[in-house]
């Protein structure tokens, strides 16, 4: 048995295990240990170089790397990861990241701040890398999906309450199946459709919306599905027929998004709002799942770090 798997052995960690506050605090208390979970998740068997991919290669004593016998390169096991040059102890990362992926309304930078005993600069950095590595793409839904959008920040105006300095939100969620929040630009029957492309496969079978002129999909590749609406300007918000047709479900999502909004951050901006959306899905895309920590710390591991001067750019 190797040292690894061995060291794995006697704390009781695997890659497959289940994990609490509890299991947290005392498996992952020091930067050993920390760094002995990432390698676990990102090499499995055994370290290999990350420039040849050699299986030999040697610890550097005293200086948390490794070296490459066969091209000399040296690296870490945050090497090319979201963990790059982080001046941050990795355990007070795992425990950000378990507070964000297990609150189901999220946790605010302000929140972060005060339980880690950072900077608030340094936890609202935190958090948004951590949102950056939440980014799901490439899965489109299928099968019965609902859609419909919402309207973030901002005040309403005038006395038919004109949507002024409001972020635009497309909910689409596939029933039985997964969430997805976009934000739009702009809202007309182009962007919408283009936003439907890119997020619902054209094997789905119905697509249910609301009686908004936004969804016609007549001379889209979507055409094929069974498009049914339902009248909410009449009251109707669910309608059974051989399937039952609402929006009701991605309404629910929506609700959820807005008691993250108002009870958790506040106040979300129109430039970071799709970082919040991705920490909103992942997690929610995920509820079911028992380990989460483990596949929120994968992703993680495999996306590149984030700059702060990006985040903060105009």
């Amino acid at each position: 048995m190797c040292f690894a798997c061995f060291f794995f052995f006697a704390i009781g960690v695997t890659m497959k295990e289940a994990i609490d506050l509890c299991k947290l605090i005392e498996q992952f208390g020091s930067e050993d240990r920390c760094r002995m979970y990432l390698e676990q998740l990102r090499w499995h068997g055994g370290v290999r170089c990350l420039k040849c991919q050699s299986e030999k290669v040697y610890p550097i004593l005293g200086r948390n790397q490794y070296v490459c016998d066969s091209c000399s390169y040296q690296f870490s096991v945050t090497a090319g990861t979201i963990f790059h040059d982080t001046h941050l102890p990795l355990w007070k990362w795992f425990l950000a990241t378990y507070l964000l992926c297990e609150s189901r309304k999220g946790m605010s930078a302000n929140q972060i701040h005060r339980t880690l005993g950072v900077s608030y600069k340094t936890s609202w950095y935190l958090c948004h890398r951590i949102r950056a590595a939440m980014a799901e793409t490439g899965h489109k839904l299928t099968g019965t999906v609902e859609v419909d959008e919402t309207y973030i920040g901002g005040k309403q105006h005038g006395h038919k309450g004109q949507l002024k300095n409001k972020s635009a939100v497309i909910g689409i969620r596939e029933r039985g199946g997964h969430l997805h929040f976009i934000k739009a630009d702009n809202v007309n029957q182009q962007s919408v459709y283009d936003i439907i492309a890119r997020n619902v496969d054209t094997s789905v079978e119905v697509i249910m919306t609301d009686e908004s002129k936004l969804y016609n999909f007549s001379t889209t590749a979507h055409r094929k599905a069974r498009h049914e609406s339902v009248n909410h300007s009449a009251d109707e918000y669910v309608r059974y027929e051989d399937i039952t047709v609402s929006t009701n479900t991605v309404e629910s999502a929506f609700s959820l998004l807005k008691r993250g909004i108002v009870g958790t951050w506040h106040r979300v901006s129109t430039k970071h709002l799709s970082a919040y959306l991705q920490e909103m899905t992942w997690r929610f895309n995920n509820r079911k799942n028992p380990y989460l920590f483990r596949d929120t710390m994968l992703k993680l591991i495999a996306s590149s770090n984030v700059e702060y001067k990006t985040l903060t750019a105009a």
